[in-house]
């Protein structure tokens, strides 16, 4: 790896944990895109495994006591696990290029989305008849692009959740999903040697990035942090869509 890729793509890891400190979630959204621009798309899904696993399993504990519906959260991460599974094959049967456009068109809805439906609520009766086929559509996403914050971010916000009940809500279903994931890429050879090790790596500017975020969010309107989030995913998109080679 030449040493300013690599530098690019422990950043990527530094401010996904950045993000998922100040938010409970999102560090796909921000390494996925930019490690994917550099490496691949496989690279990039194998490289978040591990670090999304700890950081999750991190926040799950931490936030356990604020699970106030473990029904609708064991089965949207039920469902979101199946999907992963799904995702998976998809992930080590379709072309390189494809994969790209993939994780670029799954970030371009994700930016539409927050822009055109920034206020969308949904009640807990109506969730309850979504988790499971929300869960499974994200599980999918996240499977073959590595990114399913378009469909189960959006979904979780629609319910406005206080904080520690969406982190507890959403660390579970990731945590689910890292469970079907990383045993379906290393059967299937796409977890190779090489990706595990820099898997392993990647947990270290993740967890570092993520107090960061956490202090940073107790001085920083929530706002900010959408708005550059969101201009820095469209420029990413649009390179993977146009300059996928480059």
């Amino acid at each position: 790896m030449e040493p300013i890729s690599l530098a690019i793509a422990v950043l990527a890891l530094l401010l996904g944990g950045v993000l998922k400190g100040a938010i409970g979630a999102g560090a796909p959204v921000v390494a996925v895109p930019i490690i994917s621009m550099l490496y691949g798309v496989p690279t990039a899904v194998c490289v978040l495994l591990l670090p999304n696993l700890f950081s999750n399993l991190l926040q799950a504990w931490q936030f356990r006591k604020h699970l106030v519906s473990p029904k609708f959260a064991l089965l949207f991460a039920g469902s979101g696990a199946l999907g992963a599974g799904i995702g998976s094959l998809l992930l080590a049967g379709l072309p390189a290029a494809i994969l790209m456009r993939i994780v670029a068109f799954i970030v371009v809805g994700y930016v539409v989305f927050r822009l055109l439906r920034p206020a969308w609520k949904l009640s807990q009766n109506v969730a309850m008849l979504w988790a499971a086929p929300a869960g499974l559509i994200a599980g999918i996403m996240q499977g073959a692009g590595g990114i399913s914050a378009p469909v189960s971010l959006t979904f979780l916000n629609a319910l406005k959740l206080e904080r520690p009940v969406f982190m507890a809500t959403v660390s579970i279903f990731f945590v689910a999903m890292k469970l079907v994931q990383i045993p379906a890429l290393l059967a299937l050879g796409v977890m190779t040697p090489e990706r595990l090790n820099f898997s392993i790596l990647a947990i270290i500017p993740l967890l570092a990035g993520m107090p960061i975020g956490t202090r940073i969010a107790s001085h920083v309107p929530a706002y900010v942090f959408d708005k550059l989030l969101l201009a820095l995913l469209s420029v990413v998109a649009l390179k993977l869509i146009f300059l996928p080679n480059v």
